[in-house]
């Protein structure tokens, strides 16, 4: 059932994920080439301690952290460890879900570690546009298809595929709520939007193709053929004219 949210209720979202900006626009200065992926999941644990708020990835469905790190091919769902130590030239992507006062906010950024190859740049670049195109066409009386559309059109026009397994979702007293938004689909199809849906649109790129595979930890994705993959995430709202970006940072 898609939830259509009041003003108050989404102010109330809209705190939470002011927060998670907060805390990804902070990592984004704090990433540095020999930090590991826990150092990672510290420094994201602390930041949430002090604002005050609960992390949302944790213990969710059992997923083991408090943050998501993903380095390379790996797409979404990566688990912090003081094995995984990054390199100069990783492309990071950081998927972070905070609960204030029982409301979630959620956004992922991908950073670059260093001097990054020109493809990987390109491959980061393209799906954020992606993720602003696609945000673009979320506004009242358009179709989730049409935000779909937009991201497949932009990311296979510069070469690159778009994730099927895993879609953006709505969001506010759950994590995920109705409805699912596929990052690939046809204009004018699917449900329509209502002023007050707030969704999460989360493109997933890969370099190579769509495919993905789990490994054993039963979490993270990884592109099939070893191709870099990049990840971009935005909380917004749907209003009559343009949306609004919650987690902007």
């Amino acid at each position: 059932m898609v939830i259509v949210k009041s003003q108050a209720e989404i102010r109330k979202i809209g705190e939470a994920c002011r927060i998670v900006a907060d805390i990804l626009a902070g990592l984004k200065a704090h990433l540095a080439v020999g930090m590991t992926t826990a150092d990672i999941e510290l420094f994201v644990d602390e930041a949430i301690r002090k604002r005050g708020a609960i992390a949302a990835f944790r213990g969710y469905r059992g997923y083991p952290s408090s943050v998501c790190v993903s380095v390379n091919d790996q797409v979404i769902h990566g688990i912090p460890s003081r094995s995984t130590r990054l390199n100069n030239g990783d492309i990071v992507g950081v998927d972070l879900g905070v609960v204030l006062d029982g409301f979630y906010g959620d956004a992922a950024v991908t950073i670059a570690v260093g001097d990054v190859a020109p493809e990987a740049a390109r491959l980061m670049e393209v799906t954020e546009k992606a993720l602003s195109l696609g945000i673009e066409e979320a506004f009242a009386g358009n179709r989730i298809g049409d935000i779909s559309s937009a991201i497949q059109e932009h990311v296979e026009a510069n070469g690159f595929s778009v994730v099927r397994a895993f879609v953006g979702h709505g969001i506010g007293r759950s994590l995920h709520e109705d409805p699912q938004i596929p990052n690939f689909g046809r204009r004018g199809q699917g449900l329509r939007l209502k002023e007050g849906m707030t969704l999460a649109i989360e493109p997933m790129v890969n370099a190579g193709g769509h495919e993905v595979r789990i490994l054993e930890d039963g979490w993270t994705a990884l592109t099939s053929d070893g191709s870099l993959s990049a990840h971009f995430e935005h909380t917004i709202a749907v209003t009559k004219h343009a949306p609004k970006i919650l987690t902007k940072y």
